[in-house]
């Protein structure tokens, strides 16, 4: 049985990943951590200022985190100072914070961490990368959708998006939206939309004389994600210390 701890436990993410890990015939649910204390599927949410704690008396084997680039950073720290496996899925991190992730995993813990759990979204990854190989001439244009209360743009998925292409096609300037006169270059253009209640839309459009490709993912409920994380706890147990992608957990490298 695969002790699990959900950080964020009160908040949306949290609540369907520990809705899941609730339901999961091979998981049980220990414990939760948010800014305020309470209860979730019959199981107590500790202060964050209390993670310390509660991570020593459950002794989890996975803690699994969907909440912001500061308290993600906190809680891993915490985990790995504790021994407790991590799957981090918050975005939004500088690079000093991934700094700080990094320093506090390596030697001491395994940890999957990812800008998107999505299956299906992992695999549009790899679509992208053979599809910028084969058409490295064409003008490349990246559109993402999300919810109104979504706070980092462009998203995780999207900067992903960005470097796998930088990778494939070389450095572009990045164009994120456009206004007044300008002549389309080799840039590539980053378009933001927050709006409503929308999951998470990505697109990568390839666009050469006389035609266009798209290539496009549409999430319509947080569940996939939540499913990903689960599928990456069950993967991560007994690896060696070290940060680790969803490539390597579903074998796409």
């Amino acid at each position: 049985m695969i002790k699990v701890v959900v950080c964020g436990a009160l908040g949306r993410m949290g609540g369907t990943v520990g809705r899941l890990v609730n339901e999961a015939p091979d998981m049980e649910l220990v414990g939760g951590i948010d800014l305020r204390g309470g209860t979730f599927f019959g199981v107590e949410v500790t202060e964050a200022s209390g993670i310390h704690t509660l991570l020593s008396t459950v002794k989890p084997d996975i803690l699994i985190d969907f909440t912001a680039p500061g308290a993600s950073v906190n809680h891993v720290r915490a985990a790995a100072e504790c021994g407790t496996a991590v799957i981090v899925g918050t975005t939004g991190f500088t690079p000093e914070q991934r700094n700080e992730m990094k320093t506090a995993i390596e030697g001491r813990i395994p940890a999957v961490i990812s800008s998107n759990f999505s299956i299906g979204v992992n695999i549009f990854w790899k679509l992208l990368r053979e599809a910028a190989r084969m058409l490295p001439e064409y003008d490349v244009e990246v559109i993402e959708a999300h919810h109104r209360y979504k706070k980092d743009a462009p998203s995780g998925t999207a900067k992903t998006i960005l470097d796998i292409l930088d990778h494939e096609l070389g450095a572009r300037e990045k164009k994120y939206g456009r206004e007044g006169m300008m002549e389309r270059g080799r840039e590539i253009g980053v378009h933001v939309i927050r709006g409503g209640d929308i999951v998470g839309d990505h697109a990568v459009l390839f666009s050469g004389n006389f035609e266009t490709i798209q290539l496009s993912h549409r999430a319509y409920d947080r569940t996939v994600f939540a499913h990903g994380a689960l599928k990456a706890a069950r993967w991560v147990p007994g690896k060696k210390p070290g940060i680790y992608g969803m490539t390597d957990v579903l074998s796409l490298g």
